[in-house]
């Protein structure tokens, strides 16, 4: 499997309920609706606390400022995530997503990029 994480910051504009609030009720349905177009296997909402716990963590670590969530989107395969612009049904259901992603994250400061998990601890093992 391959995975597509997404680290998001909110727009300016929003308070992170505003943010996380429109990501999951408005923005996860839509990645619902296309996800047999988008041939998503998986789809996670890491939703960031940034109250003391995770100031105290940045602290410790001298760490730059939290995103406001990550997403993490999993395929079956490269070639399946590969071949989506091929589709244009998929083209489709990425535009809507990008339209409604411009509603409420800073794109030009949210980082994305494709990888493959490699599991070091883990449940039963």
């Amino acid at each position: 499997m391959v995975k597509i994480i997404f680290c998001l910051k909110r727009l300016p504009h929003l308070s992170a309920q505003d943010f996380q609030r429109h990501w999951y009720e408005s923005h996860a349905p839509l990645v619902r609706k296309h996800q047999k177009a988008l041939r998503i296997v998986r789809y996670v909402q890491f939703h960031s606390d940034l109250g003391p716990l995770t100031e105290k963590l940045r602290a410790f670590r001298h760490s730059p400022e939290a995103y406001d969530g990550v997403a993490e989107i999993w395929y079956e395969s490269r070639q399946a995530l590969e071949e989506l612009g091929k589709d244009s049904s998929a083209r489709a259901a990425s535009r809507e997503l990008l339209e409604d992603e411009k509603r409420f994250v800073d794109l030009s400061r949210s980082p994305i990029f494709a990888g493959e998990e490699k599991a070091i601890v883990a449940p039963g093992g």
